[in-house]
């Protein structure tokens, strides 16, 4: 299939440059009758040209005073031509005036016996600069009327002359029959010619609309590429139509080749692979590899992906297509490698105050209900626990102390459960006074013994002792439970071990 043909005939049944098209040949139309304007002033000069010929014999049988009219003549209708051409400067009327015009001035010249010829046909020839077939037609229609009433004019005057024809009428009938076979042939020829000439006009105009609408686009794409390029810390534009790399952020952007034979990544990314910390260093080269990147891309607007460098931090590379074939296959991609360390920091800034209670810098009940979701999802290890865990008096500290005294409590707490469970799990505060802890350890009892010791050596500026009721759950203890039962087992010998704390202390529980 001709993509070029396909092309130019999608532009040519395009209603915008069909009107583009039409525009062309107005202002083509307003050039010629400029042209034409000139050919008239310019044949003033038939008058003394003729004059010339009849001085030196050449025109024998013609008077001075015929080339006077002429001039005289032609000076009306260029002046008359000239406004009219103001007025309607792409007006077609004005164009076939000027042309009846000079056909008029042959008719006068065969009148007053001026031998002509071939200059006959000038007309129409002059009217196939118009790209039009139907003004076409109607000046080789008006120009043979001319020459058969030229001919019936002069037939008596060149008849009577010639010896060959027995009457004016057989040659009259004679140079006729002539003048409409050359008619003929210039009509078909011109039309011919007509109709080659329109296609590869508008083709050519067609073209160079397309050739335009590509140079207005690569220059926004040039603009966008190089908008791109101050944006982000690497731009890589790859091209496998022509198989080359080319980096934008270079002062001068040299092509290089993209040999797919001998490697499955480009210049840019076997450069940054070396500073990718190992543990995304596969992803990397997943993501990276120029081999895949056209089918990854199909149907897609971008793909990215995020990974982090030994020296910068972290990054994002994106992939996006420019230009597609007609399968839907990227041929021009743009890849893009932005740092985004200091986004990162703030994402994971905002991630922890979303996951963190405020008082005690404790994961929050947020964070404890989506680790619960995480843990449904994927299950519990043997050494599994989860703790529940209240601060006893809290209510009593506050109405006798203060608040102030009773978040010195809850914050003492959190300290002591922090400490001791360190990197074993994590502490939640989930409300008030209330905490939970999901750990990993084969000693779950020593772990809250641990708690409370440090619980008992706590002391504040508010207040001068601390106690917690702790209960606590295993998955090893009950390995059919989910975690949903585990954590009420939890919560349930929790509120077993308040209970004993008030009985044994005798104070009232409120």
């Amino acid at each position: 299939m001709d993509i070029n043909k396909t092309i130019t005939n999608q532009n040519r049944n395009s209603p915008e440059n069909s009107t583009k098209y039409r525009e062309f040949i107005n202002n083509n139309r307003v050039k010629l009758n400029k042209y034409l304007n000139n050919i008239l002033w310019f044949c003033i000069l038939t008058g003394p040209a003729i004059a010339g010929g009849v001085y030196t014999g050449v025109f024998r049988k013609v008077q001075m005073i015929t080339c006077l009219h002429i001039s005289l003549t032609m000076l009306i209708i260029a002046l008359v031509h000239y406004y009219l051409r103001r007025w309607k400067p792409a007006s077609a009327w004005v164009s076939m005036f000027a042309l009846l015009a000079l056909e008029i001035l042959l008719l006068y010249m065969c009148y007053a016996h001026v031998g002509i010829h071939l200059t006959w046909f000038s007309v129409p020839v002059l009217s196939l600069l118009f790209c039009d077939k139907w003004f076409y037609l109607t000046t080789v229609i008006t120009n043979y009327m001319m020459m058969v009433l030229g001919t019936f004019i002069t037939a008596p005057y060149y008849g009577a002359l010639r010896t060959d024809f027995s009457s004016v009428t057989s040659y009259f009938i004679n140079m006729i029959v002539g003048l409409t076979i050359e008619t003929v042939v210039m009509l078909g020829g011109g039309y011919g010619l007509l109709r080659t000439m329109n296609s590869y006009l508008e083709d050519m105009f067609n073209q160079n609309q397309t050739i335009e609408a590509d140079k207005v686009k690569l220059k926004d794409q040039l603009h966008i590429l190089n908008s791109m390029a101050e944006i982000y810390d690497n731009v890589n534009l790859l091209n496998f139509t022509k198989m080359t790399e080319m980096s934008l952020r270079e002062e001068v952007p040299v092509e290089h080749t993209l040999d797919l034979n001998s490697y499955t990544h480009s210049i840019m990314n076997r450069k940054i692979k070396m500073e990718v910390i190992h543990k995304y260093v596969n992803d990397f080269q997943r993501f990276t590899n120029i081999k895949t990147v056209q089918k990854r891309l199909i149907g897609k607007k971008y793909i990215t992906y995020e990974f982090e460098s030994i020296f910068s931090g972290w990054y994002r590379a994106l992939y996006i297509p420019v230009e597609v074939d007609e399968k839907g296959v990227p041929q021009v991609i743009i890849y893009t490698l932005q740092n985004i360390d200091e986004d990162k920091k703030r994402e994971e800034h905002l991630v922890r105050i979303s996951m963190t209670d405020e008082l005690t810098r404790l994961y929050n009940r947020r964070c404890f209900e989506e680790d619960l979701i995480s843990i449904r999802n994927n299950g519990m290890e043997d050494d599994f626990v989860i703790y529940s865990v209240d601060v006893n008096g809290l209510k009593s500290v506050n109405d006798k102390i203060g608040h102030a005294a009773g978040d010195e409590l809850i914050k003492g707490a959190a300290d002591c459960m922090s400490l001791v469970v360190a990197g074993n799990g994590r502490v939640y505060r989930t409300g008030g006074d209330e905490y939970f802890i999901i750990a990993h350890s084969s000693e779950p009892e020593k772990l809250k013994e641990d708690i409370l010791s440090e619980a008992e050596k706590w002391h504040g500026k508010l207040v001068n002792q601390m106690s917690l009721s702790i209960g606590y759950a295993t998955h090893k203890d009950h390995p059919e439970s989910d975690i949903d039962e585990l954590e009420r087992m939890a919560d349930k010998k929790m509120y077993e071990d308040k209970d004993r704390y008030y009985q044994e202390s005798g104070l009232r529980r409120r």
